[in-house]
């Protein structure tokens, strides 16, 4: 892990093989961490292979570990490692509590003796922010803040335009250091929230301690952040289905997935205002949400770099975001315009389930 620290901190722009890099990199993202009772099962399919799953309300969403191995035992420990994985890292990117490693950054603007995880996920975040050309750009804390608590407080309108614009100077990368095990915010009171790309980092994280675990056969879903390894019981890949953001009872594309991901930012599960003009997705360039696509999926090598583009893909719109992903390896998507119309890149795979 620190070769790759090391190597990504050297990165200024991203070409073919710098990007192929990238994506082999093991990433992770949080919110609000929550407990709540675990639901699991343990089927048995032939003499030889089981089953095993479990559901848990944590990092701010449902998240659900299946597990295929010719071992039960062996199958629910290495789940259980992996929900162990998860809570760990949660109480490092978790930006609603101070005392975590991303609380004290955003409270006091600097971060000295940074996590190795934290040094990992955001000197991936500054990449991909050079490789989408701004658009996916962890500093828009301010604005998404504000927007949030004004309609929290039941106010009907958006903030007022010099709070707004106060807040939308603080946003930009540039003025984000990161260097010698310290990251440090160059504008008082600019922060900064991982939400678009640690969660990513998170599933993978516990896909590997699936696999360290001796168990290769497996899937991890954090809320429509998947991690896929090996194969189901049958053999066969993985099936993924994208939820349609109009009707959530059908689907608009599955696919399969041997090993890979795939992460989807939408508009329509977390937004600040009834008629969902603002939500947790922002343009870092305006401050405002972008209202010309409903949302964005992206399959790529890993969780963390899926979560990443879908959000930049999110705000590029489905026109541009579909040539995107054609020019950058590993990166396929499906963007769902606003209207419903969708949107394919060349290489992603659509069948009927």
């Amino acid at each position: 892990m620190e070769k790759h620290i090391s190597d990504l901190s050297r990165v200024g722009s991203l070409d073919r093989r710098a990007f192929l890099r990238l994506s082999g990199l093991l990433g992770v993202g949080t919110a609000v961490t929550a407990i709540c009772p675990a639901a699991a099962e343990a089927v048995k399919f032939d003499c030889r292979t089981f089953k095993a799953s479990q559901e848990k309300w944590t990092i701010g969403t449902r998240v659900s570990i299946t597990a295929v191995d010719e071992s039960r035992d062996r199958a629910e420990e290495a789940i259980g490692r992996s929900f162990e994985e998860i809570a760990r890292l949660s109480s490092l990117f978790n930006r609603f509590q101070d005392s975590t490693a991303v609380g004290i950054l955003n409270r006091e603007g600097i971060l000295r003796d940074v996590p190795p995880e934290m040094t990992l996920v955001v000197s991936a975040a500054l990449d991909y922010h050079r490789l989408t050309r701004g658009l996916f750009d962890i500093t828009v804390k301010p604005v998404v803040d504000l927007f949030r608590s004004c309609y929290q407080a039941g106010q009907p309108l958006p903030p007022p335009e010099r709070e707004f614009e106060a807040a939308l100077s603080l946003v930009g990368s540039s003025g984000l250091r990161l260097n010698r095990g310290m990251i440090r915010m160059r504008r008082e009171g600019a922060g900064i929230t991982l939400d678009g790309i640690a969660k990513g980092f998170i599933v993978d994280m516990a896909s590997r301690a699936m696999t360290a675990a001796g168990v290769r056969n497996h899937l991890v879903n954090a809320g429509g952040d998947i991690r896929t390894s090996g194969s189901k019981w049958s053999g066969a890949p993985w099936t993924v289905a994208i939820q349609d953001p109009v009707r959530g009872s059908r689907h608009v594309s599955t696919i399969k997935i041997g090993n890979g991901a795939v992460a989807t930012s939408g508009n329509y599960e977390v937004y600040f205002d009834r008629e969902k003009m603002f939500h947790h997705i922002v343009d870092p360039r305006s401050g405002y949400s972008p209202f010309a696509t409903m949302g964005a999926s992206v399959r790529s090598a890993t969780a963390m770099e899926a979560d990443a583009l879908s959000t930049a893909l999110f705000v590029m719109g489905p026109e541009r975001a579909v040539g995107f992903a054609a020019e950058v390896p590993s990166c396929e998507c499906l963007v769902i315009k606003k209207g419903g119309r969708v949107f394919t890149s060349p290489g992603w795979r659509n069948a009927a389930i």
